[in-house]
């Protein structure tokens, strides 16, 4: 048995498609951050099971949360702006069935209707697929799911539709960034003037150009921008904080 969980806040224009693209799965989850619009509505409708839980700044919790609902041996963990597609679907189908305990999946970055192939959105794998009681989620953001045995990785790719609209690209931006200024200082790992100064060109330089985002015109350029701010948001939170 396979249970889909996907976490939600305030997703009513992406959790239809979503869930939809979940139909094959033997059990389907909800844990709503308090939404204030029609996501666990919408959802309700899909037949999915909806939990509601505050986030309190911590995804990993959310996550383990969610991990503890599911009846399946296996679990799906899908963003609600992520999209599982018919190929995927037939890969993951057949991957449950062999002695593995978990799988890393792929995922191409949709941006503004472009798929960005470059840059460091190309390089993602997540662990995103495993055995129920293979192990725990860590971390409050960036988090890791942490399971013993072995993995693998799927060759079809998961789709994601983040930020479609730029000032949700920044609203996204200021709160992780802030909650991974919070995750640096519990790991104990401090911010300098250097980090601050040099970390976010450097992250540009290194998604842009080494990563060739700059093929990925437009969208890749906001992209490596965007990427260079959340590290200097990151550290420049964490280092004022501290001084």
């Amino acid at each position: 048995m396979l249970s889909a969980i996907v976490l939600t806040k305030n997703e009513a224009g992406n959790i239809t498609a979503c869930l939809k693209s979940l139909r094959w799965c033997d059990e389907i989850i909800v844990i709503d951050d308090c939404s204030q619009d029609e996501t666990v509505v919408l959802a309700q409708k899909l037949g999915a099971k909806v939990y509601r839980r505050a986030l309190q700044n911590d995804f990993a919790g959310q996550r383990n949360f969610g991990l503890a609902k599911a009846s399946g041996a296996w679990v799906l963990f899908v963003d609600a702006d992520e999209r599982v597609t018919p190929p995927l679907r037939d890969e993951i189908i057949q991957a449950i069935n062999l002695p593995v305990a978990g799988y890393f999946l792929k995922r191409v970055d949709y941006l503004w209707g472009r798929p960005l192939q470059h840059g460091e959105t190309a390089h993602v794998r997540l662990l995103r697929l495993a055995r129920k009681t293979a192990g725990q989620w860590q971390r409050q953001v960036h988090e890791i799911w942490q399971i013993k045995g072995a993995t693998e990785e799927l060759k079809n790719p998961l789709f994601h539709y983040p930020h479609q609209d730029l000032s949700e690209f920044i609203d996204h931006l200021n709160f992780h960034s802030s909650l991974h200024a919070q995750a640096l200082a519990k790991e104990h790992k401090k911010s300098s003037i250097v980090k601050v100064v040099f970390y976010p060109p450097a992250k540009f330089l290194q998604n842009y150009f080494w990563r060739q985002g700059f093929l990925d015109g437009m969208p890749g350029l906001i992209s490596a921008l965007m990427m260079s701010w959340h590290s200097f948001f990151s550290h420049a939170k964490q280092y004022v904080k501290n001084h």
